[in-house]
């Protein structure tokens, strides 16, 4: 199949928030114990971090990373995980042994062996926003008060800095400890935000929206707690979880126009809810959980029989899961002018792009697309206008086979193209062409692909799926490459000049 990609510099959505690939990091399964932190390693450091796990996020670049959760923090005292005297706690979101041993300060100093930046979200179900104030007073003063001079007394003499924070998680949900009605949240959250940013003025509070498009107040709890806390945060808060429970790879990977449908309802509301308020201030989307997820969910996944670090949510991530998850950044990186931050949920063991075992780790599929997005977008988003042959889905219509995003950097001319093939039987010619520059070569060209949608890394055969060299060449000053099916190419350092 032939298809084309007609860019324009002058036509774009603004720069592009390198938070937008940011990762999720949950007290729940491994992803602590036995994932981020197993000080009996032979593989761990003296603060008991596995550097496997420390090297491999390294490459994935996150600049930031959301902790302690999700559903576990809606339970979560943080005052039980710092300190010389912890107790454990019989965690109810997730029907685990919460032994405290990794907590704040413990997530700070790994962020920092990263080489990321700490999103800390606060209890705001069980508890509230005195105890929220005084987190970020343990974080991030330097003051002669009792939860500073604590932090110090820890051994964390300068204080932390957090920036980024979450009020609460998913608090619209029936499941999670401490639900309450819209109304309700949002009174709780203002309070909340009005007192952590009278402690630290230079914080950026993300307010909980939506736990998903499937939820009965979809929109409306939304409107509910940005009407009454417009002024007093920065972002709001949007979760999906894709999935392929009807094994239909053609359906499935059209997901791509539903997370565009999610991010358009998201910029009416926005709008609608600002000029309602006649505001001069901004609010944006921080899109904090976004993966794939269907095939571990029940029985002991949501019961870990009380165990520290059972074995939950250890989701195996094939090709066409990857290829969705490229759709969701595609997405991103087209809105840039209202996704500020994206976190992949999550990072080690579950639901995450890394496994590990006592003898090293596995890279799963969703690994690569995330890795290539993350090292080579930079600069502007450019905004496409594709050429494509269609497909038709129920209850979406017509679907492009081409699904493509661009970043464009003014200072050096370099841009990068991402492009996903959504066609499980023929590759896509493609011919790319920005009509203000002169493309005149491009450096890097990397593609995933399989034979089969479902195939996948295990640990008996972990090269199933790997990023491959490609080929791309420049005829009559345009980019021309080949996407194979169900596939998708990354093409970095593309070189340009003005016309």
């Amino acid at each position: 199949m032939e298809a084309s990609v007609r860019f324009d510099t002058n036509f774009n959505s603004g720069m592009i928030d390198r938070r937008i690939f940011s990762g999720f990091l949950e007290h729940l399964g491994r992803a602590i114990y036995g994932g981020v932190f197993d000080p009996d390693s032979p593989l761990s450091n003296e603060n008991g971090f596995r550097t496997d796990v420390v090297q491999a996020m390294q490459h994935l670049q996150m600049p930031f990373v959301r902790y302690p959760g999700g559903n576990f923090v809606s339970n979560y005292d943080w005052r039980d995980g710092v300190g010389s005297e912890r107790k454990g706690f019989p965690d109810f979101a997730w029907k685990a042994t919460e032994p405290n041993l990794f907590g704040t300060d413990e997530f700070i100093h790994w962020s920092r062996e990263v080489g990321t930046n700490p999103m800390l979200a606060v209890n705001l179900g069980t508890l509230g926003p005195s105890e929220a104030a005084a987190l970020v007073e343990y974080c991030n003063l330097n003051t002669a008060t009792h939860w500073a001079a604590e932090r110090r007394r820890n051994g964390n003499l300068e204080p932390h800095n957090v920036k980024v924070w979450c009020l609460g998680n998913e608090m619209d949900g029936p499941w999670q400890a401490g639900h309450m009605p819209a109304e309700q949240y949002a009174l709780k959250a203002r309070n909340a935000a009005r007192l952590m940013k009278g402690i630290d003025p230079t914080i950026e509070l993300v307010a909980a929206g939506s736990s998903g498009r499937f939820m009965p107040t979809y929109m409306e709890w939304d409107r509910t707690v940005l009407e009454t806390c417009w002024e007093d945060i920065d972002y709001v808060s949007a979760h999906r979880y894709a999935n392929n429970t009807a094994d239909d790879t053609p359906a499935y990977l059209s997901e791509g126009l539903v997370i565009d449908q999610i991010l358009d309802d998201y910029s009416g509301l926005l709008s609608y809810v600002k000029a309602l308020k006649k505001s001069k201030h901004d609010v944006y989307l921080s899109f904090d959980e976004w993966n794939v997820w269907y095939r571990e969910r029940g029985g002991k996944n949501r019961d870990g029989d009380w165990q520290v670090g059972p074995t939950q949510l250890e989701e195996i991530y094939n090709l066409e899961d990857a290829l969705v998850c490229a759709q969701f950044v595609n997405s991103f990186i087209r809105r840039a002018d209202l996704v500020k931050i994206a976190c992949l949920a999550q990072i080690v063991n579950v639901i995450a792009p890394i496994l590990t075992s006592p003898d090293g780790l596995l890279y799963q599929s969703i690994y690569y697309p995330f890795q290539l997005y993350s090292q080579m977008t930079r600069g502007l988003s450019l905004t496409p206008s594709v050429m494509s042959e269609t497909y038709e889905v129920e209850d979406i219509g017509e679907v492009p086979f081409l699904d493509v995003s661009a970043s464009y950097d003014p200072e050096d001319g370099d841009i990068a193209l991402f492009l996903v093939n959504r066609s499980i039987e023929q590759e896509l010619h493609v011919n790319v062409e920005i009509s203000d520059l002169l493309l005149i070569g491009a450096q890097n060209s990397k593609v995933l692909s399989g034979d089969s949608p479902k195939s996948a890394n295990s640990w008996e055969q972990p090269d199933v799926l790997k990023v491959k060299d490609g080929k791309v060449s420049v005829e009559d000053r345009s980019l021309r490459l080949k996407v194979p099916r169900l596939g998708m190419v990354a093409v970095g350092g593309i070189k340009s000049r003005k016309r």
